[in-house]
């Protein structure tokens, strides 16, 4: 059974740092992109970051660009989001997500598995 574990979320204050974990088992996304999205309440999902199968490509929302950095680890089959200087705005359900493709992609409907998603929230 093909499972991604989100966690690392929390509750902090603005301009404080997190980071994202997520752990994949049931097997290895080494050949596959992978990437965030976020969801906060009352709007759809929206695309946060992605990185190709070797971590040789990123790409980034122009909202978290700067702020924000994805990276994995595929010796231990985790996918990270470090997330620094955030803001009231970024609070949201963050998901990962495994992709279709080695190389990145925006496009929801290109990450057939996904986590259950964890909980970031900013206050101000």
């Amino acid at each position: 059974q093909v499972q991604l574990v989100e966690s690392g979320g929390g509750l902090v204050q603005a301009g404080d740092s997190l980071r994202l974990s997520c752990a994949a088992s049931g097997r290895t996304f080494n050949n596959n992109a992978m990437g965030w999205f976020r969801q906060a309440p009352g709007k759809e999902r929206e695309f946060v970051a992605a990185i190709s199968w070797n971590g040789g490509s990123t790409y980034y929302a122009d909202s978290v660009k700067g702020r924000f950095t994805i990276s994995r680890d595929n010796a231990k089959n985790t996918l990270y989001l470090r997330m620094n200087s955030l803001k009231p705005e970024d609070t949201a359900v963050y998901y990962c997500a495994a992709g279709r493709w080695s190389g990145v992609s925006t496009t929801f409907h290109d990450y057939p598995y996904w986590g259950q998603g964890t909980q970031v929230t900013v206050s101000s």
